[in-house]
């Protein structure tokens, strides 16, 4: 069935109902998970002493000015946890995985030369994943709602945390809560906009989805987070049936209302913040296969390469439509700056040297071959939450 049109509230809470948890977690449950009195929080709490929970209480006294309206939180349908994270992920290697689909999306991290792929058919049942590559505490997360697989170093005022979903929603965006303070983190930013750690800015880290064909061949020595991940849930199947329709709305209001110049559904790639965002069509990015845009200073190219289907378009993930994947990177090599077209068979060419490159921006031959290119931020989501989150994005859907 495909969503048209707004939804009711009913009928929106069924979409994010049918992912969580049978049974909420209650508070003790939540002290289990949280590390009381540890975070360095100016003072306002003492060792054996916890801060005030803006899961509890966003309004609580003690907390600085909110970033965010509160009356613009919305309740997702779920409590706090309803949605579980993964707290102890387990991996397989690349070659011991059967059981995807060559087009099936999955979100490929790399840090130092470690490499994770992190399969959204997983991911859209958990949508955070608290793990460590190559030394680093991070935290994997994926919005269905909003499309958008971001990742953070999860380590906030000097300390490691793990995070949680909230059970509420921003902008129809996933809100994090770290489990040191209970602060409230929209996905979108990064940046704890409600609580005792208001203002606190994660490091992000570049992650992107893609299909599993492309990161099985460029990454053979890679894991892959397995099934086996203490819950019971159905990981074939796409809890969040036609969601992607173009020709629908995002389940609840936007807080500065719609921004009408693109379809709400409409898939871009957005790079920058503030005045220097800009966000690509994706359908002008699959049609031309390179996009070169200037993001402040600096020079980005985007480019698309098909191999994968969406993960939230029909019950049966691998049946999904084909909507390829993206990438972003710093044209320069050297500090020289390339341009780009896309091949016939799918790889890249720069007409300054004529080297062929690969989807993940790694030279193949040509006098530049074994180069690799350097992977830029870069958000793969819908419409209404890029420019509700970046309302003065620029927009380049083709004409």
């Amino acid at each position: 069935m495909k969503v048209t049109g707004r939804l009711t509230a009913a009928g929106a809470l069924s979409f994010v109902l049918v992912a969580c948890a049978t049974a909420p977690n209650d508070r003790g449950d939540r002290d289990e998970l949280r590390s009381a009195g540890e975070v360095d929080n100016g003072g306002t709490a003492t060792a054996g002493e916890r801060p005030p929970s803006a899961l509890d209480d966003p309004a609580h006294p003690d907390f600085p000015e909110p970033l965010i309206d509160l009356d613009d939180l919305l309740q997702g349908g779920p409590p706090p946890d309803g949605i579980p994270s993964i707290d102890a992920p387990l991996f397989q290697p690349v070659s011991e995985v059967d059981w995807l689909d060559d087009d099936e999306p999955v979100l490929s991290l790399t840090i130092d030369k470690e490499t994770k792929a992190y399969p959204i058919r997983i991911v859209t049942w958990h949508e955070i994943v608290n793990d460590e590559l190559a030394g680093v505490p991070v935290a994997v997360t994926y919005c269905p709602l909003c499309n958008s697989g971001v990742a953070f170093e999860r380590s906030v005022s000097g300390q490691t945390t793990t995070f949680g979903v909230s059970g509420t929603l921003y902008a129809d965006n996933l809100v994090m809560y770290d489990r040191l303070t209970e602060s409230l983190w929209p996905q979108l930013t990064g940046r704890a906009s409600v609580g005792t750690l208001t203002g606190t800015q994660l490091e992000s880290i570049p992650v992107g989805a893609v299909g599993w064909a492309q990161f099985r061949e460029e990454h053979p020595d890679a894991r892959v987070l397995s099934r086996s991940t203490g819950h019971d849930r159905d990981y074939l199947t796409n809890p969040y049936v036609g969601y992607d329709d173009p020709d629908s709305q995002p389940l609840f209001a936007l807080p500065n209302g719609p921004d009408t110049r693109s379809p709400a559904k409409s898939r871009v790639v957005g790079v920058g913040e503030g005045e220097d965002a800009v966000a690509v069509s994706r359908d002008l990015l699959a049609d031309r296969g390179v996009q070169h845009v200037e993001v402040g200073s600096d020079r980005v190219v985007l480019w698309h390469a098909p191999g994968q289907v969406s993960a939230l378009d029909t019950q049966q993930i691998p049946d999904g439509a084909e909507i390829g994947s993206v990438a972003a990177f710093a044209p320069e090599v050297g500090g020289r700056t390339l341009d780009f077209t896309r091949a016939d068979d799918g790889t890249f060419q720069d007409q300054q040297t004529g080297s062929v490159w690969n989807f993940f921006g790694r030279a193949l031959n040509g006098p530049l071959a074994g180069e690799q290119l350097t992977a830029v931020e870069y958000l793969d989501t819908f419409w209404f939450a890029w420019a509700a989150f970046q309302p003065d994005t620029g927009l380049v859907s083709g004409g």
